[in-house]
């Protein structure tokens, strides 16, 4: 074998170990799976970081609250104190006084219980009780006289229970008398108090 002859020998030996060599490399080369699993973990630990965020960002669901309770009665319940106001009967003075007489309490007595426990339950509901007099005196005198009936009314019906601020109180003095005769008869109509409930 001459020189030439072992010259390519040795060079075509030296390529086929260089190119075995390579393809070793190459084929040691780390596959792709490893590196999708170095990411799977940072996927998994970003995960729970998420979860309590978007639960923390969920709003809790919260009972609804209770409807107020209506300060002013029903429509019925008012039907209801019109009636009771009905019979309680005007309560009547005796000339120049505003003393209550026994046929005035009387008149105040009657349903005023029950008055009383419906209004309770809406404290912003309000009565007025007018004070009215006869066609004698001056119209300040009997603004004041009327002003003074309504007041012991009043008086009366705080004691059966009925809250002082639920009652309202107005002197109409001799200005709206029921009848026009001018006679006794007449006139002791005219010196009362009416109760009126409020216009809603």
């Amino acid at each position: 074998m001459n020189h030439p002859e072992k010259r390519t020998i040795i060079t075509v030996a030296a390529l086929a170990l260089l190119a075995a060599g390579c393809s070793k490399k190459v084929a040691v080369a780390p596959p792709p799976a490893p590196a999708a699993k170095a990411a799977a973990p940072a996927a998994a630990t970003s995960r729970p970081a998420s979860t309590p965020a978007s639960a923390a960002a969920t709003p809790r669901p919260t009972a609804p609250a209770p409807a107020p309770a209506s300060r002013y009665p029903s429509a019925a319940t008012r039907a209801r104190i019109d009636q009771l106001l009905a019979k309680i009967e005007d309560a009547y003075f005796d000339y120049d006084k505003s003393s209550l007489r026994p046929d005035a309490l009387n008149a105040l007595q009657s349903d005023s219980t029950e008055l009383r426990d419906i209004l309770k339950d809406y404290p912003d509901y309000k009565l007025t009780i007018e004070g009215h007099c006869d066609e004698r005196g001056s119209d300040e005198y009997n603004l004041a006289l009327g002003d003074r009936r309504a007041q012991a009314a009043k008086d009366y019906l705080i004691q059966v229970g009925i809250p002082s601020s639920q009652l309202n109180l107005i002197s109409y003095g001799k200005m709206k008398p029921v009848c026009s005769d001018h006679d006794e008869a007449c006139w002791q109509r005219n010196r009362r108090i009416h109760i009126l409930a409020m216009a809603r």
